[in-house]
């Protein structure tokens, strides 16, 4: 039997060579998740790599990954199913023009029934449904990772509809019953906290908070994502970027925009930050004016901070 810390230390490697770099916290919360057969609700400010956690695991697992965008006034037609209204329609016209063909011999009105009904079970088989992603994932030959991206966007009556799934990984249509996972897949619900999730979704999943990273985490991610930058820039960006997140701002810099930054400055043919750089490319790293407005006074004092730190 593998060892299970051998395992997470394996998760971990194999995360850093699809270019996600993550902690043991994260990696363990994924070997749980495998081994239990749990959902995983991902939790954290926007950017910290909720969605890219995902897109990771379906790599790492060569794995199909199927993402449902959650929304305000989502249901379950646009997440589980859809009939295919059109191609009933034209089984219908067929039904019609073949209709005496269907009746004849039939021994009376309860016979002639009975054909009819046989064909009515028809309609709502699987050969007029649509899937649509929860539906993808279960139906799935050999597993996938489902991303219900943004879960706290939908409605207390769309969250209470996933229940079924998220416990038993099956669904019910009232057409055709219940329907089971093939393979059960690995489940990420991610949520920026713009509202409280039921108690009941989240007992059903392992919860995961991913924090902004520290310095070290940081300075990893950018040396596995924009690998051009040389040693003492990545330095000094990096403790720029962390000092700017200490400061009162609308929206705190993701690390995807500490990414988007470091190839921002690569692109520039940067050696090392200065004053007047930073202030021409802040709007970068910074999405509100009056943030970029705030920091202005500051950059001088971040910049000669970051490049004495990086010495």
């Amino acid at each position: 039997m593998t060892n299970p810390q051998t395992e997470i230390a394996d998760i971990q490697k194999g995360f850093e060579q699809t270019g996600y770099i993550c902690n043991a916290h994260i990696a363990t919360a994924i070997f749980l998740a495998r081994n239990l057969e749990k959902p995983i609700l991902v939790e954290g400010p926007p950017g910290v790599g909720k969605t890219e956690l995902a897109k990771a695991t379906a790599e790492f697992l060569s794995l199909p990954l199927i993402r449902l965008q959650c929304y305000e006034g989502l249901d379950e037609a646009k997440a589980l199913y859809e009939w295919k209204y059109g191609k009933q329609l034209l089984y219908t016209q067929v039904l019609k023009e073949k209709l005496g063909d269907l009746m004849e011999g039939a021994n009376g009105l309860k016979e002639s029934m009975d054909r009819l009904h046989d064909f009515d079970d028809t309609f709502f088989s699987e050969e007029f449904l649509e899937p649509r992603a929860l539906l993808k994932s279960l139906w799935a030959e050999n597993g996938s990772v489902l991303l219900i991206d943004e879960i706290d966007k939908s409605d207390d009556e769309f969250e209470a509809f996933l229940l079924e799934l998220l416990s038993e990984y099956q669904i019910t249509v009232p057409e055709l019953g219940t329907i089971k996972a093939k393979s059960s897949p690995i489940v990420f619900l991610t949520s920026n906290n713009t509202r409280e999730l039921g108690d009941a979704l989240k007992r059903r999943c392992i919860h995961l908070y991913i924090p902004f990273p520290d310095a070290d985490l940081e300075t990893r991610i950018i040396t596995a994502r924009v690998p051009e930058v040389e040693e003492g820039l990545r330095k000094q960006l990096v403790g720029f970027v962390q000092s700017l997140r200490e400061l009162e701002l609308k929206k705190t810099p993701a690390v995807s925009e500490t990414i988007d930054w470091a190839r921002t400055l690569i692109l520039l043919h940067a050696q090392e930050l200065d004053a007047d750089l930073v202030r021409n490319t802040l709007n970068v790293l910074l999405k509100f004016q009056d943030d970029i407005d705030n920091v202005g006074g500051e950059i001088n004092a971040l910049t000669t901070k970051a490049i004495a730190a990086a010495k």
